[in-house]
């Protein structure tokens, strides 16, 4: 069972995640400049770290996608997959600490 100081990095690290996977979404599809976020993908932005901030699942879920209880808006939540689509396969690369750090906290989940 994860404590509650636990819980929140996750939560953090999962909220820096999405974020970073945005990021490269709209870089790499709107042609924003690294750093900036074009107005839909910051709104997106905000919009999934307050799904992330009030998720009640977090100590045990894996993914959102796997979730009995799908908490985003069906338009938000096709965005989001076509954001993951995308930049999912890329973060390995992009980002190599924080993709390990996601699929560390995704085995501990399926494990506990």
């Amino acid at each position: 069972m994860l404590t509650l100081k636990q819980i929140e990095a996750k939560r953090e690290r999962e909220c820096a995640v999405v974020a970073e996977m945005i990021a490269s979404y709209c870089h790499g599809n709107h042609g924003t400049p690294d750093g900036r976020l074009c107005g839909d993908c910051q709104a997106l932005v905000d919009y999934a770290s307050l799904r992330i901030a009030r998720c009640p699942f977090m100590a045990a879920k894996t993914f959102c996608s796997r979730c009995a209880v799908h908490c985003y808006a069906a338009p938000e939540r096709e965005k989001i997959r076509r954001v993951m689509r995308y930049a999912g396969p890329r973060m390995l690369f992009l980002h190599p600490v924080m993709a390990i750090h996601h699929g560390i906290d995704t085995l501990r989940a399926k494990l506990a």
